[in-house]
């Protein structure tokens, strides 16, 4: 078994960027690492017109660590990760800093909420994946955000924790998630988390409920996730136009198997909004990976979109279109 490109396979939304990263300074009590990626990306699907066209995708991320000792078993550390696009486009995915010792980490800022960890059990592919993991903002990645992460080995088996707030900035968008994998060593895992966030669908309060359960076994890894949501909102394309949703429920199943240094992924998903009983969400997507070493791999992925544009409301010919994507990626 290649453990090792498995870990990438399930990963590598996440972590890879920052497992490669190279330390460029250290002394006694201190060290700054740099890390990234540089991504290519063509996406190929039908407009609204339904001509077929190609879009540019590729992106650069770029981010920084550091992490300094404060006592023996206390240090600090600061964090930052930046996307860069076309058109001098700037994205700051994180911007953060925080202590941490056996406890765990405190870090504030722009950081990762509770219930990205729960949906990474099968937001496993290469690019597409995930649609019927959308969460809302105080359980994702948002700024005015104090998160906290704890890790414990529990002889053998381990549990990850994580707990955030988000703070009222003014326009009553404070909120909170808490979220929880407990794994173990036989390759069975378990995770659960509950987030809420006011401002949201007709200044009600969202709510959002998410469980999945994965499992490693030799080279092959399956996982399965389940949301139920009150009061949140779905976005429907890549202009990021969003559905207001009362009820939803989803649910997105994952398998991935290794074959030397290829790996292969599928995942269905499926969303529903149960108040209106219209599909929001529903695909087939297949993708391959070739890992040439841990610095670069190549890919294709494919959507087989389900959704029928004349009875899924709000949803237009592009948004109901299959999709292709080749991708390059080099990480440092």
């Amino acid at each position: 078994m290649n453990k090792k490109l498995i870990a990438l396979a399930v990963a590598a939304a996440s972590i890879s960027s920052v497992a490669t990263a190279a330390e460029v300074y250290s002394d006694e009590t201190s060290s700054l690492a740099i890390g990234g990626r540089f991504e290519a990306r063509a996406v190929m699907a039908d407009n609204e017109a339904g001509d077929s066209k190609v879009s540019d995708a590729t992106r650069t991320r770029i981010n920084v660590a550091g992490k300094t000792d404060i006592t023996d078993s206390v240090y600090g550390i600061g964090f930052y990760e930046g996307e860069f696009t076309d058109g001098n486009q700037v994205n700051n995915r994180h911007i953060n800093a925080g202590i941490g010792g056996d406890f765990g980490q405190v870090v504030y800022g722009k950081t990762d909420g509770s219930l990205g960890m729960i949906t990474d059990m099968t937001d496993i592919m290469s690019y597409h994946g995930n649609e019927a993991g959308n969460k809302l903002a105080a359980a994702d990645r948002t700024g005015n955000n104090l998160a906290y992460v704890g890790s414990f080995d529990l002889g053998g088996d381990n549990l990850v924790v994580k707990a955030n707030y988000v703070f009222d900035d003014g326009d009553d968008t404070d909120g909170y998630s808490v979220g929880a994998i407990y794994a173990l060593d036989m390759g069975l895992a378990f995770g659960a988390g509950y987030g809420e966030q006011d401002g949201q669908v007709g200044d009600s309060t969202g709510k959002q409920a998410f469980a999945g359960v994965s499992y490693t076994f030799g080279d092959f890894y399956v996982a399965g996730l389940y949301q139920d949501a009150r009061n949140t909102s779905v976005y429907k394309d890549a202009s990021k136009n969003s559905i207001n949703v009362k009820e939803s429920t989803g649910y997105e199943f994952a398998a991935a198997y290794t074959m030397g240094k290829t790996v292969f992924v599928a995942t269905y998903n499926y969303l529903e909004d149960t108040d209106k009983n219209v599909d929001l969400r529903d695909s087939l997507a297949i993708d391959a990976t070739h890992y040439f070493n841990k610095n670069f791999r190549t890919y294709a992925s494919y959507k087989f979109n389900m959704l029928d544009q004349d009875s899924t409301a709000g949803i237009t010919r592009a948004n109901t279109s299959d999709e292709l994507v080749l991708g390059a990626r080099y990480d440092f």
